[in-house]
């Protein structure tokens, strides 16, 4: 398999190359042709990737910074971009938070600017995808991925497909808070249904019993995991599920922004603080690979920091780094003939399947062709999204409003429309107001003048 990866000069690409050495992934991937349009970075990764200790030999690995070239002749892309960097992500916080309100890069404000941002070059990808490699997939984690992914549909169809890595860890540290620890690549017994960053695990029986309302009395159970201390076991019991790490800034929306104010600088700055200075160390240090590593811990240890303001450590299992790679490659394998997997993926709701209409919407009350994060079955065909039950009333109205505002966002884009922008952010639960709405776009247009490109 050639595995293109748009963003190769990503800080987490060294991830993806390690599980291609060794592990059940070693082997699947011959060529991995790295595409950036930032030679310093695809220069600091590379040096990355050939001082990582291996105990098997990788795939070969190839640099390039035209898109047509490392497109030809490519099986699967994998696309993690960031348009704007680091510091564009700064902006996306401060914004907000000047305004008063939540500053978080995929949700709220600083989602649908991001949104803004990525959806037109991830269309000028898939665009190029289908001149020159027709019959690739396109695996999307660039963010907000839903909604991106939402926004190829239109050009790729099933051949793109969303993925993230919180809706499959939250399964997995479930299973084993409960005492049943589910086998990777399974999802047997699972009840999920959301959008990306938005979702709730609703049913967990990998026997046929269901042991969520188990763990959900069980606070020893709850405090051994992420979400069980983050959103604590009075709150858990009331939903009568475990919801999304990302729900947290919905459920505990001043707490989680006053956390922000009173940090010495946002998530955003912090991360671009340390790569500005870690890029051009990996490229003249004499041990790139441990550099790149350290720093891989201690921005691990700061996710989601504003969230634990009880001082409390990520789990030892999340620090080791990697996840989202996992779900990469298993979508790959099982696309190019290695068998089923279950993952949960964000796919549209009801997809057309090749031999007939439409198959029944996987999560009922939500639009046929909506991008939805379900679990699903990958098999060479593509990705199939698995029916769950209806959800209850107030998470159903959550996810239809936010797919509102994912659906005036992605307009606002394909057809110039930046009314329908300042209505996205206006409609946003978290911002709530139109006055603010017009405010954000404008905030964002000086930060991002190729914004205003949009409405032309």
């Amino acid at each position: 398999m050639r595995l293109m990866i748009a963003g190769g000069g990503g800080f987490r690409v060294p991830l993806v190359y390690r599980a291609l050495c060794e592990g059940p992934f070693a082997g699947l991937v011959h060529e991995l042709v790295l595409f950036d349009v930032d030679e310093l970075r695809l220069a600091a990764i590379e040096a990355v990737l050939r001082d990582m200790p291996a105990d098997g030999s990788g795939p070969v690995v190839v640099v390039s910074t035209d898109l047509g070239q490392a497109l030809t002749g490519t099986d699967m892309v994998f696309a993690a971009i960031r348009p704007g960097g680091t510091a564009g992500r700064i902006s996306d916080e401060q914004i907000p938070l000047r305004l008063g309100l939540l500053g978080q890069e995929t949700t709220g404000a600083g989602g649908i600017s991001y949104a803004l941002r990525s959806i037109p070059r991830m269309r000028e990808l898939a665009e190029a995808m289908r001149e020159h490699c027709p019959e690739a997939w396109l695996i999307n984690f660039t963010n907000p991925a839903g909604m991106v992914t939402e926004a190829l549909v239109p050009v790729l169809g099933r051949r793109v497909m969303g993925i993230c890595d919180s809706a499959g860890g939250l399964v997995q540290r479930a299973a084993r808070a409960a005492g049943a620890p589910l086998q990777e690549g399974r999802l047997d017994g699972v009840g999920y249904y959301g959008l990306n960053h938005l979702g709730w695990l609703y049913r967990l029986a990998p026997d046929g019993r269901d042991l969520l309302p188990a763990l959900l009395s069980d606070h020893g159970a709850l405090e051994s995991m992420e979400e069980g201390r983050l959103f604590g076991q009075h709150t858990l019991l009331h939903l009568g599920c475990l919801p999304n790490e990302y729900l947290y800034y919905y459920y505990q929306t001043s707490q989680a922004t006053e956390a922000i104010r009173q940090q010495q600088q946002t998530r955003g700055a912090s991360i671009h603080d340390q790569q500005q200075s870690l890029y051009p160390s990996l490229l003249q240090g004499s041990h790139p690979y441990r550099l790149w590593d350290d720093a891989r811990r201690s921005r691990e240890e700061g996710y989601l920091a504003e969230a634990r303001i009880h001082g409390e450590q990520r789990d030892e299992s999340d620090l080791a780094g990697g996840g989202y790679e996992r779900v990469a490659l298993s979508v790959m394998r099982a696309l190019s003939g290695g068998g089923t997997a279950h993952l949960i993926l964000n796919v549209p709701n009801s997809p057309v399947s090749l031999a007939g209409p439409a198959a029944e919407a996987a999560v009922p009350g939500l639009p046929a062709d909506a991008v939805v994060e379900v679990p699903c079955e990958v098999t060479p065909d593509g990705a199939l999204p698995l029916a769950q039950d209806r959800p209850d009333g107030q998470f159903l109205t959550l996810m239809q409003h936010i797919k509102e505002v994912e659906r005036l966002t992605i307009r606002a884009v394909v057809s110039g429309e930046r009314e329908a922008a300042v209505q996205a952010f206006a409609a946003h639960p978290l911002v709530g107001s139109l006055l603010l709405g017009r405010q954000l776009l404008e905030g964002y247009e000086v930060a991002f003048p190729e914004l205003t490109q949009l409405w032309a």
